[in-house]
């Protein structure tokens, strides 16, 4: 479980710690190692037509939503693949939306509750398993870096969110000395079209970051949010990899944030720690994605924030994503 600092998305990496330095051999050691399983990658061809969802970073890019949006896009033409990060199933296997997130994982499984998904830690095993189906497309989330199948349309998620100082790439160092799961130049050329991920309605791409990814297709995407019906004073926590982005987003949906929480991405939070958020007492409410881990006694007592990715041309992204896999 990785706890993301906020100054990995920061430009120039403003706020890094001192010994930050020290990081840079582990990032070479990092690129070197990548290097390498390319060299020697023979991707699976599959007969289906594979859409690849990834991002360059770490996390928090809107993936997960972004890929739940092109699923409703293309359905019922399409099924989702992941390799099920923080679950225990090898798989190939079906997604059900009752299974367990600590089999299937978290995002998985909150995919699986509105669209039919798959999970394999071998994403080629996925893809024959899937070519016995009906479904002609198949969308792999978290696979702009996978190097075991081939991809006919990669599309990379970028956080557009550039308020107070964020920037998407950091200062552009690899893991762990910053963000990055490869450099900026090597991911953006294999992407076919570019997602910005924005937080709400009225934010607008930044210049500067659209300058940066060239001559590629961009289109817009923004974080949608089931209006909630109650709001006011609550408890909050979520194990996301920028959780101070889902504090933000309940400020702005009218909540008064008074005791928040941030645990590692895909951590699961102990029961301990729930006992003792719930004797604050005041509602708690956390994101869908860790919602999905609770047990059924703690899914009564939380709430969560249902959130979607919609898309400004939606229609535009429909048709580009049709004619790419020659659908019309």
């Amino acid at each position: 479980m990785i706890r993301t600092p906020d100054w990995y998305y920061r430009k120039q990496a403003r706020g890094a710690p001192w010994w930050r330095r020290a990081l840079k051999p582990l990032a070479w050691l990092w690129k070197a190692v990548d290097d390498a399983k390319r060299r020697q990658a023979t991707p699976y061809r599959s007969s289906l037509f594979v859409i690849s969802v990834g991002n360059l970073t770490l996390g928090g890019s809107g993936k997960t939503p972004v890929t739940g949006e092109i699923l409703r896009l293309l359905a019922p033409k399409a099924v989702g693949l992941s390799k099920g990060h923080g679950g225990s199933v090898e798989g190939p296997a079906r997604v059900a939306a009752t299974d367990d997130a600590r089999q299937v994982g978290d995002e998985a499984l909150m995919l699986a509750q509105n669209y039919p998904f798959m999970i394999a830690k071998d994403r080629a095993a996925g893809l024959r398993a899937l070519e016995a189906g009906d479904m002609p497309i198949v969308v792999v989330d978290d696979a702009h870096q996978n190097l075991k199948i081939a991809k006919d349309l990669h599309i990379l998620v970028i956080d557009g969110d550039t308020t107070d100082e964020a920037w998407p790439f950091g200062d552009g160092g690899i893991v762990p000395y910053g963000p990055m799961r490869e450099p900026l130049d090597e991911g953006l050329a294999r992407a076919d079209i570019c997602v910005l991920w924005l937080p709400d309605k009225e934010s607008q791409p930044d210049p500067q970051l659209l300058a940066l990814l060239g001559d590629k297709p961009v289109f817009v995407a923004r974080l949608a949010v089931e209006k909630p019906t109650q709001t006011g004073a609550v408890t909050a926590f979520a194990g996301i990899a920028k959780p101070w982005k889902f504090e933000a987003t309940l400020k702005s949906q009218g909540f008064t944030v008074v005791h928040f929480k941030a645990f590692p991405d895909h951590a699961a939070v102990p029961v301990s720690q729930l006992k003792a958020l719930e004797k604050l007492g005041l509602p708690m409410i956390t994101t869908q994605k860790d919602w999905v881990k609770l047990d059924a006694e703690w899914r009564q007592k939380v709430a969560f924030l249902p959130i979607t990715a919609r898309f400004d041309d939606g229609d535009g992204f429909q048709r580009t994503l049709r004619k790419a896999g020659s659908l019309d």
